[in-house]
């Protein structure tokens, strides 16, 4: 298929994906609402269902500035709104004086649970207190199941999506020019270090690309890529903008502040 060249090979499986949810969209002429998405997957959704004036695709995750966010696919004449996107949002809180809560420790909390990552949108630590975004058919499990966090009870209720504790992201964009769109080249772009260094975080399994461990220095990014380097920070490929008269990639990148 013609469409795949302009991917990866393993975003194939999602690719299909997406084809057979618009065609069961146009067959059955029902909405179709999808897991929770990352930034790059919510990008090739967008880029697959083009310009079809016959469907509409809109993402919500709660907030406006989430990162994952679940996928609605309708046919253009069906009125849609934010309750179709079936979220709720579970808050807990624990007592900072004698734990010190991450997003890591949540996140491992949940998963040790045996969910999938795409079945939760975004996981927020903040002010003494922690949200979890998910499926409001999933919220009864989670209570019933997550009871201690880092050895502390918490209790977790149901609030509204008026009450998300939004995070305070703040992302520092910058434009540069890169000798290609490697892994490596583009980590020492964005966290300045050498290309040699970049390769040994790599090999090391210290770098994700979309959540997943990348151990290839060589692996290609994307626009809408989400690349984590431990004890750096976190990323972003914003937009890779083409060739400058000296062969080298003008790209916009952003990293967490």
């Amino acid at each position: 298929m013609e469409l795949y060249q302009h991917f990866r090979p393993e975003e194939q499986p999602f690719i299909d994906q997406v084809i057979d949810w618009r065609d069961q969209v146009e067959r059955q002429y029902m909405p179709v609402l999808s897991d929770f998405l990352d930034p790059r997957e919510q990008l090739i959704f967008r880029s697959i269902i083009g310009h079809d004036e016959s469907l509409t695709l809109s993402f919500h995750g709660g907030y406006d500035t989430s990162e994952r966010k679940r996928a609605l696919l309708a046919p253009f004449y069906e009125s849609t709104s934010d309750d179709d996107f079936n979220l709720t949002v579970l808050q807990g809180t624990y007592a900072t004086k004698f734990v010190s809560l991450t997003h890591r420790d949540l996140l491992g909390t949940v998963m040790s649970l045996g969910l999938q990552r795409k079945k939760l949108g975004d996981l927020i630590v903040k002010d003494g207190k922690f949200q979890i975004i998910c499926d409001r058919d999933m919220a009864m499990f989670l209570q019933l199941n997550i009871e201690k966090i880092k050895n502390t009870r918490i209790d977790l209720k149901e609030v509204g999506l008026d009450d998300i504790l939004t995070p305070n992201h703040q992302w520092h964009e910058k434009d540069g020019t890169v000798s290609s769109t490697r892994l490596d080249a583009i980590l020492k772009e964005i966290y300045q270090i050498s290309r040699q260094k970049a390769q040994q975080f790599i090999e090391k399994e210290a770098v994700k690309v979309n959540h997943r461990v990348v151990n290839q220095p060589s692996f290609t990014l994307q626009p809408g890529d989400l690349i984590s380097l431990k004890s750096y920070g976190r990323s972003k490929v914003v937009d890779i903008m083409g060739e400058t008269k000296k062969q080298k990639q003008r790209i916009k990148t952003a990293k967490l502040k």
